[in-house]
């Protein structure tokens, strides 16, 4: 390819700029080079939430977003993680203490799939019982969280760091606790993907029901 061929490909590339999602204020993440806009979809780009806010000290919250929709000259995400770093949470813990964690899959009231991953520290060393009972209140109020909320507002309270404080306060009753964090929170599925997975399951439920009457029958 010549450099003339080469140089006039580059001049046809387009600069979008990227865009968080509305509940992030719709704060520009970056931008990304597409000679076509529909190259630009599925790209994702991670940020911090320090960067977002102008906070350097939020800077231990890792955010990822995917673009899903491309007009003029801008790409709209959606968010599809949140992370803590590993330098912060291996500061979290310290000799002598509990690291209880649990990973929990909810879907939401809209119908969005999410894996959410809280972790609660103790100030000392807690036993079996009392690590399971604060690890099924961490279950039960991240269950209960998410199926009263749509997605945004889920993705919302944990970001604000509403939900670890219910678990805070819910569970220090079981043991003194140091810290409660939600270390990670994955979208899995959209709702079209959760409702299409709903209905090959339900073929194939209707399928075993079928063999299972024969083997009754016999």
């Amino acid at each position: 390819m010549s450099e003339r061929s080469v140089s006039r490909q580059k001049q046809q590339k387009r600069w979008y700029d990227v865009l968080a999602p509305e509940q992030f204020d719709r704060e520009k993440l970056g931008e990304t080079p597409a000679d076509e806009p529909d190259k630009a979809l599925g790209r994702t780009i991670e940020t911090t939430l320090g960067d977002l806010r102008n906070d350097a000290s939020e800077n231990n919250t890792k955010l990822k977003f995917k673009i899903t929709e491309v007009a003029s000259d801008t790409a709209y995400t959606e968010f599809i993680k949140h992370e803590l770093t590993r330098d912060y949470l291996r500061s979290l813990v310290r000799r002598g203490s509990s690291k209880i964690e649990a990973y929990i899959t909810v879907l939401t009231t809209d119908d969005y799939r999410v894996q959410i991953q809280p972790v609660a520290l103790t100030t000392k060393s807690a036993d079996e019982s009392q690590e399971k009972a604060i690890r099924r209140t961490m279950i039960d109020l991240v269950e209960e969280s998410a199926s009263e909320r749509t997605f945004e507002d889920l993705i919302d309270s944990i970001v604000e760091g509403r939900l670890s404080s219910a678990i805070y306060n819910e569970a220090k009753t079981i043991y003194p606790l140091r810290r409660v964090e939600i270390q990670k929170t994955t979208l899995e599925a959209r709702p079209e993907e959760v409702a299409a997975e709903e209905e090959t399951a339900v073929d194939v439920d209707e399928e075993d029901v079928g063999v299972d009457t024969d083997e009754a029958e016999e």
